[in-house]
């Protein structure tokens, strides 16, 4: 019997594969966002507080943008990809931001250091990273339930991979493909 279906929407292997293509998606927006402020803040000589704050603050706009653009390509206005992005990504950005900036505070000296230091580049890159491994499993588990970045395939016209294991003409949960 295939479990990688259940009530429309993935599980098992597959559900972990459409789990890591979403946080990798939301890194991708959230590093560009969190890389930015903290060039910035640390050029600028801001306090650890006021580097942080920009550094969320743009990752959270380059996040959101990487949902919307695609959002819009598949069809909806601007006005109508805004709640379908923050719907799918404002949980997963948030995990991600607190998970790497944590860590960016847990490392001595990473904050601290400027941005020719070997220490500022490896810290952020290991923050990221570990805040990657954190966010799969609640992309996972927020995919699981049709919520989170679920709710952009939804205004994705293409079949994934787990409608492929269903008949022709079937589409979410078991309702006919419009």
């Amino acid at each position: 019997m295939d479990h990688s279906v259940h009530q429309g929407r993935p599980t098992g292997a597959a559900l972990t594969r459409l789990a890591i293509s979403a946080t990798l998606h939301c890194l991708t927006g959230c590093a560009i966002g969190e890389v930015l402020g903290m060039v910035v803040g640390t050029a600028l000589g801001w306090s650890d507080a006021q580097t942080i704050v920009l550094a969320v603050a743009l990752a959270f706009v380059f996040g959101y943008a990487f949902t919307i653009g695609p959002v819009m390509r598949s069809g909806l206005a601007l006005r109508a990809a805004i709640p379908v992005a923050l719907a799918a990504d404002t949980v997963s950005i948030t995990v991600m931001e607190i998970v790497d900036n944590a860590v960016m505070l847990l490392v001595p000296g990473a904050m601290d250091a400027g941005l020719a230091s070997w220490l500022f580049w490896g810290s952020l890159a290991f923050a990221l990273a570990v805040a990657f491994i954190v966010t799969v499993p609640v992309n996972r588990w927020l995919i699981g339930r049709g919520k989170g970045h679920a709710v952009v395939h939804a205004h994705h016209g293409a079949r994934h991979e787990w409608d492929q294991q269903r008949p022709a003409g079937e589409h979410g949960h078991g309702h006919p493909q419009h």
